[in-house]
């Protein structure tokens, strides 16, 4: 894995220092002698990862930290701030302006790499949350940037898992009045608790008796359900080889006893406030992915989907030898709804049509809004004669009672033409399918609409 370091630092020895010890574990390093170089550098996405000096004239580290987490073209770069002071109180100002994590001066080698590669796999997970919200709110969609940039870690879901009643109470009454903490003193127990319990941060003490805090976490890292879940540790002065194995297995952060209130809070604060950010990145991908499919008006998926998937689904049909159906659906007369009720209430019809529709497909039946009044339903599995028993099914549902139009101050009544085809071996593709389901809707609106017809082929 490698990465481009940003270092920051006022004085060229410091500079040159952290360069040879990067550059030997084959990072790619750039640097700046001030804040507002740094911040420059920054700006034009030069970096993956900052490491600034705290005591800077000017504009010190803090500052620097402060302006790139407030900034969505910059918040989600990782900083560590390097510096001589060691009081909690410093690495708690630290935090709250941002930072990511400290090492202290005289910097430990193997603390240095072990950090920059646990933040640097970090980030690279959130930057292709980060491209595909940055398309979406390119193509107009709502900006999640900034949504998760302004998202806050408190009033968050802790697991805590410590098996020491001293230890846990103290740690459950630093956090009280911030977040809600549920202790688990079995380890056992504790991976299947983080996978049910939709929490935002797990902390592990590495006391535990009798059980291996580092695979607990390892666990954690490894499940589906917890893998992008937070995973701080509580760790004795002592404990720094286990540390740098823990950071090495996808531990994201560390507090060491004895624990100092404020800086607790911070860090659980932190990893809360980035596990919102990844989440609301995720929600936005996920939510663009289900935009691109499906119809805005009628939930149900469109026509760019249904034409993928069916070219699975035939293929499959033609390879194990299974029917497939498809029905063309025609709302009859739907202009004459637009021309007299208006367009809100020809939507109001859609919406309606399209709910019954899905009540009375089965599970395995794709459900897609071809445009306009026009829908198709692809049957997999289904020959022409259960196919024929679920259309009727619908065409009943929907003329069997009115439409409410415009808030409930109109009923219509509404009809739907069906035609229906089922694949046949010489078809070699959707579009000869597809044309036969079409001839068959011709002919249901032809001789009277409001009916079911099935192609003769």
């Amino acid at each position: 894995m490698t990465a481009r370091v940003l270092v920051v630092d006022d004085i060229p020895a410091n500079v040159k220092l952290l360069e040879a010890r990067l550059s030997a574990e084959y990072f790619d390093v750039i640097t700046a002698m001030s804040g507002p170089e740094a911040l420059s550098i920054c700006d034009r996405a030069q970096c993956d990862i900052v490491l600034t000096d705290v005591m800077m004239p000017g504009m010190d580290g803090f500052e620097v930290c402060r302006r790139l987490k407030a900034n969505p073209a910059t918040h989600h770069l990782p900083v560590i701030m390097v510096t001589a002071l060691d009081q909690p109180s410093d690495r708690v100002k630290g935090l709250e302006a941002g930072a990511d994590d400290f090492l202290t001066k005289p910097v430990n080698d193997i603390a240095l790499i072990a950090r920059v590669r646990s933040l640097v796999r970090l980030k690279m997970v959130q930057d292709e949350l980060r491209m595909r919200a940055v398309t979406s709110r390119e193509i107009g969609m709502h900006d999640a940037l900034a949504e998760a940039v302004a998202v806050n870690g408190r009033n968050g879901r802790i697991l805590l898992v410590d098996d020491r009643p001293s230890s846990h109470e103290r740690i459950v009454g630093g956090l009280r009045s911030e977040q809600s903490v549920d202790v688990e003193t079995r380890p056992q127990e504790a991976l299947f608790r983080a996978a049910e319990g939709s929490y935002d941060l797990v902390m592990v003490s590495l006391g535990l008796a009798d059980f291996d805090p580092l695979r607990l976490c390892s666990q954690i890292r490894s499940l589906d359900r917890t893998r992008s879940l937070p995973i701080l540790v509580i760790a004795e002065p002592e404990d720094d080889a286990r540390l740098l194995r823990g950071l090495d297995i996808g531990v994201n952060d560390y507090l060491l006893r004895p624990i100092d209130r404020n800086e607790l809070c911070a860090r659980v604060r932190t990893q809360v406030r980035r596990k919102r950010y990844t989440d609301r990145l995720r929600d936005n991908v996920l939510q663009s992915m289900e935009m691109a499919v499906t119809d805005g008006l009628t939930g149900l998926h469109n026509r760019r989907y249904m034409e993928n998937h069916l070219a699975t689904l035939l293929e499959q049909a033609a390879m194990r030898g299974k029917p497939l159906s498809v029905l063309m659906l025609d709302i009859d007369y739907f202009k004459s709804v637009n021309d007299t009720y208006g367009h809100d209430a020809g939507d109001d019809v859609l919406r309606e049509f399209a709910q019954r529709l899905k009540r009375n497909v089965r599970g395995i039946d794709l459900a897609c809004r071809l445009g306009g009044e026009e829908f198709v339903v692809v049957m997999p599995d289904t020959d022409a004669g259960v196919a024929s028993i679920v259309a009727e099914r619908i065409r009943s549902r929907v003329a069997g009672e009115p439409f409410a139009v415009q808030k409930g101050e109109n009923a219509l009544d509404i009809t739907v033409s069906i035609g229906m085809a089922q694949r046949l071996p010489e078809d070699g593709g959707a579009d000869a399918l597809f044309r036969r389901a079409d001839q068959a809707l011709y002919r249901a609106k032809r001789d009277g609409r409001n009916r079911v017809v099935l192609d003769a082929a």
